[in-house]
């Protein structure tokens, strides 16, 4: 008997000390919102354009490049001599910043000889560099130069007058009902809209009134995407479409249904959704209507 009872202690401390090790072990699982947070803007920092020139690729706008690289459509377009509406064909390259102009040229230039010159000498020097330098900078350059100088002007000016005259919008409206379970940030990182739960197939609405600039699944991170052109300074995305129900170029009024809420490029159903100004990503909730 005695026997038995040491066999049923040594049990039961035994099953006594496994539970208590797995619930000392057990680590609290991420919630599943953060996981979806990083990994999806993971996605959206991987597909960001970075480098001063790009190469078109099938299926892209002037707006989707414009998005990618975080820049204004319109100054990507005067920098390409590309007209309204910005048609653009794979295989095309764009400029999308506006390249240094070497020091090199410079640094010849401010070379100066330690002798002991005369003024005769000087003055031939100085002819001598004044025309090695044209002549290096239209080897080197071309028209370029003049072209780049031109466009920083004219880039300055327009950016100087439309600072004065923003075009706002009358009114916006909340594009779907639901709860806000991400937030914009304005860290490098962070989430440059926001995220709003729902069922699938609930009904996305255009924030306001404009014209669909992109309809497509190109940009990686948002999954079945829409850009809205609402006018020159304002536009608004929606990510993570189920169906998209408009087409490019196609115009909305505000509370039209251009798709419905899905999951596509994300690991649960949800709207990620963006307004930018001048190509900016700026707060929604500055714009949205409160709840």
């Amino acid at each position: 008997m005695s026997f038995i009872r040491t066999v049923k202690y040594t049990l039961s401390y035994f099953i006594f000390a496994i539970t208590l090790f797995s619930c000392s072990s057990r680590n609290t699982p991420a919630p599943v919102s953060n996981i979806h947070s990083i990994s999806v803007l993971g996605e959206r920092t991987k597909d960001t354009i970075k480098s001063s020139q790009y190469t078109v690729k099938k299926g892209e706008t002037l707006y989707s490049i414009a998005w990618r690289s975080n820049s204004d459509v319109r100054k990507i377009a005067r920098l390409n001599s590309i007209a309204s509406p910005y048609r653009i064909y794979p295989g095309q390259k764009l400029i999308l910043v506006v390249p240094e102009v070497t020091k090199s040229t410079k640094a010849s230039n401010s070379t100066v000889s330690h002798k002991n010159p005369t003024k005769s000498s000087i003055t031939k020097n100085e002819k001598s560099q004044k025309n090695t330098l044209a002549s290096t900078k239209k080897q080197a350059y071309g028209e370029n130069v003049s072209a780049q100088k031109s466009y920083q002007n004219s880039t300055l000016e327009s950016e100087k007058a439309s600072d004065k005259f923003s075009q706002k919008i009358s009114r916006w409206q909340w594009p779907v009902k639901g709860k806000v379970v991400e937030y914009f940030s304005n860290s490098a990182q962070g989430n440059k809209g926001i995220d709003i739960t729902g069922r699938r197939s609930t009904k996305i609405r255009s924030a306001a009134k404009g014209k669909v600039v992109y309809a497509g699944n190109a940009l990686r991170g948002y999954g079945k995407l829409i850009i809205v052109k609402h006018n020159d300074d304002y536009l608004s995305a929606y990510a993570h479409n189920d169906r998209i129900l408009v087409k490019e170029q196609q115009q909305v009024n505000r509370g039209d249904i251009i798709s419905t809420m899905g999951d596509t490029d994300a690991n649960k159903v949800m709207l990620h959704f963006e307004i930018r100004f001048r190509g900016k990503s700026v707060n929604p909730l500055k714009y949205l209507p409160k709840k």
